[in-house]
């Protein structure tokens, strides 16, 4: 139950601002940046950067770069799913 309901609560919110206050109140000023950092691993991978060089770029551990390569090439899609939206609102 509680991870549903941290999902209907994201849900709930009304626009970017109450998306930014939320994870501001839930998360850590560490764990936030941790969080952003990682979606920026993920781009640059579907982007083909090469690891070394997002790890070195970003100051991430091999290790979080590695475990997003492997959710891209063995998951089942959401990053790019994900990273299509976005780029896609880039192009309006």
């Amino acid at each position: 139950g509680w991870k549903k309901e941290l999902i209907e609560l994201i849900a709930s919110a009304k626009n970017r601002s109450d998306i930014k206050e939320l994870l501001a109140a839930l998360l850590t000023p560490m764990e936030y940046e941790e969080l952003a950092k990682r979606w920026q691993i993920v781009k640059r991978l579907i982007e083909g950067v090469p690891q070394r060089e997002i790890k070195k770029e970003l100051g991430a551990s091999i290790a979080t770069v590695t475990r997003g390569s492997r959710e891209i090439q063995y998951g089942n899609g959401t990053f790019q799913k994900f990273y299509k939206r976005l780029e896609g609102r880039k192009t309006r």
